[in-house]
């Protein structure tokens, strides 16, 4: 049921009110797990003890569950997510039931705790003092006693935290612990010598164990942490948390960032590759980057058959782009799809020939030109179909098109994720999944097409 003024009213009349507008909140955050009846009947008592009980309005990716990578008990826990998707408060909540003893696979409370951020200060301001840290989670009764002259917190039933700093890796020498929150490992600067120095100190007790919440970078540790069956992996996007976020921060930062390797990596929680031997590399694509062309001189829509439309087979390719009077390529649109029958995807590009008023639909024809000419003739039989032949190799056709990337003659007109990825993918061997790049396939043909200038009139002065 929405939430809104009308079914709020009449869930309970006391909606303006302090206790209603309570019940309201809580009705709102709740989805399926609580009822409008079962809110409104609760007692102001009842509605503060459920505030405080995080695991009711836990998200998928900050619940405790048992199973690591390999179905085992797990050693560390990794929650990759995006800005504001809860990962502090997912921290905060799990070592406190670490110190409480309210942990489901804790017999008893853990007295012997550590706090390791990328700096004394956040550890300070994030993990301990922050709107989601340590302090902000535990109610009166179970607050800890923060010492900052000692960097420790202290509960009432004796649990210690004692805080760390990654820039001082030698810090983790010497003390031990039967748990650890790590935060933000991807950004540690000394990340390897300090996680190792953790690992010895995790030594106490029958089954010592650490959280980890970070924005995950291709670092090597977190690749190596995520290869390991002893861990258990949760993601979370940062619109999994938007009901605790600001609609202006939604609207204009995720607007602003979606589908570039900043917002894939700082919205998203993804982890972007980066291949060392790729023709294309993502910051090059970063400054390539537009928000709308200008007027085009010429438009095509580049499309690179699949071979066959059966289970697990390639992807058809279709990339449209234009070209400016001064001679710049305007990538415009990736409208690749896969699974379809060759009348599935000769539609496809023909709705977006049309869509985009391009002048040619530019088809590699070198796996079944005739079906590919009788495809797109039943379809539309007025499209101007230009064909094109692959008498290179993907790597010689493509390298002239990435040149023309590195003297800034082309451009993307917002962010194509899947069509970047396979060009920062690909390297000599071809992509390093194995696949056909199919996209960049097409993505070549429509500016290889888009580089030839049709020959004009000349006047010669003797």
């Amino acid at each position: 049921m929405a939430v809104d003024d009308t079914n709020i009213a009449a869930a309970w009349p006391d909606a303006a009110t302090p206790l209603g507008r309570l019940r309201r909140a809580f009705f709102a955050l709740s989805g399926a797990a609580l009822t409008a009846d079962y809110v409104a009947q609760e007692t102001p008592a009842a509605l503060i003890r459920l505030d405080g009980d995080f695991a009711a309005f836990a998200h998928l990716h900050q619940e405790h569950a048992e199973s690591g990578n390999d179905g085992g008990p797990w050693t560390t826990w990794l929650i990759l997510g995006g800005r504001g998707a809860g990962k502090t408060r997912a921290g905060a909540e799990w070592l406190k039931a670490q110190a409480l003893g309210l942990s489901p696979y804790a017999a008893r409370p853990l007295g012997h705790l550590a706090l390791v951020g990328e700096s004394e200060r956040d550890v300070r301001e994030v993990m301990v003092e922050g709107p989601s840290g340590l302090l902000a989670v535990s109610p009166p009764g179970e607050r800890p006693t923060w010492t900052p002259s000692r960097r420790r917190l202290a509960w009432p039933n004796g649990a210690v935290a004692h805080v760390f700093s990654a820039e001082d890796p030698e810090s983790l020498r010497g003390p031990q612990f039967e748990a650890a929150w790590c935060d933000e490992l991807a950004k540690w600067r000394h990340a390897e010598k300090a996680f190792d120095m953790l690992q010895f100190g995790l030594r106490l007790g029958a089954r010592p164990r650490q959280l980890v919440t970070t924005t995950p970078r291709p670092t090597l540790l977190i690749k190596r942490l995520m290869a390991d069956g002893r861990t258990r992996v949760t993601r979370a996007a940062t619109q999994a948390n938007r009901d605790f976020l600001s609609p202006v921060f939604l609207d204009q930062v995720i607007g602003r960032y979606a589908g570039t390797r900043l917002g894939r990596q700082e919205i998203l929680g993804e982890i972007i590759e980066e291949r060392p031997d790729a023709l294309w590399k993502r910051a090059l694509i970063e400054t390539c980057r537009v928000d709308a062309p200008p007027p085009l001189a010429r438009i095509v829509v580049g499309v690179d058959p699949p071979a066959t439309h059966k289970p697990g087979a390639d992807a058809c390719g279709i990339v449209a782009a234009g070209r400016a009077a001064d001679g710049a390529i305007y990538v415009l649109e990736d409208g690749s799809v896969a699974g379809l029958s060759p009348s599935g995807w000769g539609a496809k590009a023909v709705a977006l020939y049309h869509r985009l008023e391009a002048d040619a639909l530019v088809v590699e024809v070198n796996m079944g030109g005739d079906m590919v000419r009788t495809v797109l003739g039943q379809v539309d039989a007025s499209v101007a179909v230009k064909e094109v032949v692959a008498t290179r190799g993907k790597w010689l056709r493509a390298e002239p098109v990435a040149t023309l990337y590195e003297q800034g003659k082309v451009r993307h007109v917002g962010a194509f994720p899947q069509l970047e990825d396979e060009m920062c993918d690909f390297g000599l061997d071809g992509l390093a999944s194995g696949r056909s790049p199919d996209r960049l396939d097409a993505l070549v043909w429509a500016v290889t097409a888009l580089m030839a200038r049709r020959a004009e009139p000349r006047i010669r002065i003797l």
